[in-house]
């Protein structure tokens, strides 16, 4: 194991043996609330043992299941023998875990698995979201917390992407084959220890300073695009990204859950405007390298169906977008500030959509793509500007 499931383990040290010591002492809510944050990390050293490092998993498994008994079992007894054999099973994996030189990867690299600029965005919905939820200005230290939180998920969740499309990354041009997993910088195994020591400690971070509900929120939306998109729906369907933009839609319900503790309206009304706009803001992309995702094998819907079907959908989808911002505001969730930013830059986004549709340029395919970025951005701030006045 490298030293990111080695940081892994020494968390799961302290949070089992803070879980006993809780128990022993009969801290009753405390000791549920540090039993809860003993699990991210005990389960990350789990799924890493099973790829990279299957002489640990006996004890990986062990130190689980073990954890897992005495959170089942009741009885005083009972409850805490399970729990001590369990923290020495995690000790066991801890040391057992620190055997060995590693090869690691260049620091920077890891700074690029976390895909920093896309990791920006989802910031920014995110945090435009928390300013919603709490009807105006947020607490400066819930605010920051969330979105450390939230960086740590969404980092997580990239470096997981790069493990997992490290064979097709090779093969979709330069930009992709020197990412640090497919160039061989940094190798597999550490790549998804850093993914789940992120995931994990994002968690830990959300649950015990934030709340449940943004952590349990968090750790869905990192599940669904490692799983459900990465691993699933981008090699099997050209409708990937339509099913699959709900991950990227998620930032906002944690933000919203962050200052609330609970989701409503307006948290919906941004979830959704963020799966509609990641159609046609994907398929401009797609469109720009599509011979990149033909050459990989990804069924793409340029690929799959051709340019032309892909301008129609991105017309169709930008028009259902123009809606879904402005419904908010006929339904007073939203105000007439937000309302009048959503149209103007909804203008200009069905402009560019039109263009590309007649034209079927790639310059114009470029230029909606990177206005879509700006354009999210924009009414993500107007919304957060909406909640303050």
């Amino acid at each position: 194991m490298g030293n990111w499931a080695r940081l892994t383990a020494v968390a799961a040290v302290l949070g089992t043996g803070l879980a006993v010591v809780s128990g022993a002492a009969g801290w009753g809510t405390a000791h549920r609330v540090l039993a809860a944050l003993a699990l991210p990390p005990l389960a990350a050293l789990a799924a890493t043992a099973w790829v990279t490092a299957r002489r640990l998993l006996p004890l990986a498994l062990s130190a689980l299941v073990l954890f897992g008994l005495a959170a089942l079992l009741t009885g005083r007894t009972a409850h805490l023998t399970f729990a001590s054999l369990a923290l020495a099973a995690t000790v066991a994996l801890a040391v057992g875990a620190f055997r060995g030189r590693v090869a690691q990867g260049p620091l920077r690299d890891y700074v690029t698995l976390t895909k920093p600029r896309i990791m920006s965005l989802l910031l920014l919905t995110g945090g435009a979201a928390v300013f919603v939820g709490a009807g105006g200005v947020p607490a400066w230290d819930g605010f920051a917390l969330t979105m450390v939180g939230l960086a740590l998920a969404c980092g997580g969740a990239s470096a997981l992407n790069h493990y997992l499309d490290r064979d097709i990354d090779k093969l979709m041009g330069s930009r992709t084959a020197s990412r640090p997993v497919a160039s061989g910088r940094v190798p597999p195994e550490r790549a998804l220890e850093f993914g789940l020591a992120l995931s994990a400690f994002s968690f830990v971070l959300l649950d015990s300073l934030v709340n449940l509900p943004t952590a349990l929120l968090a750790l869905a939306g990192n599940l669904f695009y490692v799983l459900v998109y990465t691993r699933w729906l981008k090699r099997s369907t050209p409708q990937n990204i339509v099913i699959g933009g709900a991950a990227g839609a998620v930032p906002p319900l944690v933000g919203f859950a962050s200052a609330n503790g609970h989701l409503g309206w307006a948290a919906f009304a941004m979830f959704a405007v963020v799966f509609v706009w990641t159609p046609p803001h994907f398929w401009a992309l797609a469109l720009m390298i599509k011979e990149h995702y033909a050459r990989a094998g990804v069924p793409m819907l340029p690929v799959a169906r051709g340019d032309e079907e892909t301008a129609r959908q991105i017309v169709r989808y930008t028009v259902l977008l123009v809606a879904v911002t402005l419904a908010p505001v006929a339904f007073g969730t939203f105000g007439i500030a937000y309302g009048i930013a959503a149209a103007v830059l909804g203008a200009i986004f069905a402009w560019y959509a039109v263009e590309l549709r007649r034209s079927m340029e790639r310059v114009a395919a470029v230029r909606l793509f990177h206005y879509s970025l700006l354009y999210l951005a924009l009414l993500f701030v107007a919304m957060a500007l909406d909640a303050v006045v």
